[in-house]
């Protein structure tokens, strides 16, 4: 039986499109079944013109693994959050995460406004026993080639050292269940390798993650050790980490820029590029955030996803299947499990 995954086709910058069209592509190649959630006389001309331009004569005005879940509302990226998610009481987030509550779904994909997404998801889905926020968490590609977790990325601006540790149990269930990393190295982010540096928090949260049981705690680490694959999870505060993220995404961007305005100065650069095309298509994919589908938001009682808001349809594809991977490892129950244990 295929495994359903309802998404918030009113969440990205392009919406209903890329949402649309990024649940024809997932339906096709990696067998889900998909519900799309917004106002259906949206979403019905949207559907109809993907489904024409992928499928012209297989199917006509349906498809076996796509359906339409009506919602009258939708929260937009310009919305407040805590606002919207008071008064949009049937918003698209808020009855897609409902089906995730009520068995209908198994996993939530949104590229929608963030804020709003974590505050549905708390609110509708609860926190997981033990758990007392969520974490947001992202992936970062290495030289190593390896993945790195990198939490919290902006769910929480201000955290303790209990929030931290729990964002190690969460991270190392993640890595070691979706990304099957078997004995996954996590970080506490900081100044300085040293176990003295830092500020109080890391100061206070270091011990306890030396404490753990169960988890591979390898010490401090910095910043430029979030690509050199010293470790496969890294944890810090919201704060701290959306700064570390949107400054790497800035990063991203000047190089590539960067790269392209070198190949193009000369003749000979021109024909280097020419030659040298498919390893830089190759270092492009490395960076392509589409590739990584979203970010879940780890200690909510469900699957909740939650993608960048200029995803295109590959990325939506990518969410869904990161939706669909981690209902399937079935993550939830080994944080908890973790948690009684340490």
């Amino acid at each position: 039986m295929p495994i359903d995954i309802v998404v918030d086709a009113m969440g990205s910058d392009k919406a209903p499109e890329s949402e649309v069209r990024g649940a024809v592509l997932a339906s096709r190649t990696l067998g889900v079944r998909v519900h799309l959630v917004g106002p259906e006389e949206i979403l019905r001309p949207a559907l109809d013109r993907a489904l024409r331009s992928r499928f012209p004569v297989r199917y006509g005005r349906k498809h076996p693994q796509i359906e339409i879940v009506h919602s009258s509302e939708w929260i937009g990226m310009e919305d407040k959050a805590a606002q919207a998610v008071r008064t949009k009481r049937d918003s698209s987030m808020r009855v897609g995460l409902r089906m995730v509550r009520e068995g209908a779904a198994a996993g939530f994909f949104t590229a929608g406004n963030t804020g709003a997404a974590m505050a549905t998801a708390k609110m509708v889905l609860g926190m997981l026993a033990g758990i007392h926020r969520p974490g947001l968490s992202t992936i970062l590609p290495t030289s190593q080639g390896t993945p790195t977790i990198l939490l919290d990325v902006g769910a929480n601006v201000d955290c303790d050292p209990d929030n931290l540790v729990q964002f190690a149990v969460m991270g190392h269930i993640y890595a070691r269940d979706v990304l099957h990393i078997a004995n996954p190295r996590v970080g506490l982010l900081s100044i300085g390798e040293e176990d003295s540096k830092g500020n109080s928090l890391t100061h206070d949260t270091f011990p306890m993650l030396r404490a753990l049981h169960g988890i591979d705690f390898i010490g401090n680490v910095e910043g430029r050790d979030l690509f050199n694959g010293r470790a496969d999870v890294v944890v810090c505060d919201g704060f701290v980490g959306n700064v570390a993220i949107k400054t790497c995404e800035g990063t991203a961007r000047l190089v590539s820029v960067l790269l392209r305005q070198s190949l193009k100065s000369t003749v000979t650069s021109q024909v280097g590029a020419m030659l040298s095309r498919r390893a830089f298509n190759n270092f492009k994919k490395r960076l392509d955030y589409s590739e990584y589908g979203g970010a879940p938001l780890l200690g909510v009682r469900g699957v909740c996803i939650i993608g960048h808001g200029a995803s295109n349809e590959r990325a939506i594809m990518n969410g869904i299947r990161v939706a669909a991977e981690f209902a399937q490892a079935k993550v939830n129950s080994g944080i908890e499990a973790t948690l009684r244990a340490s």
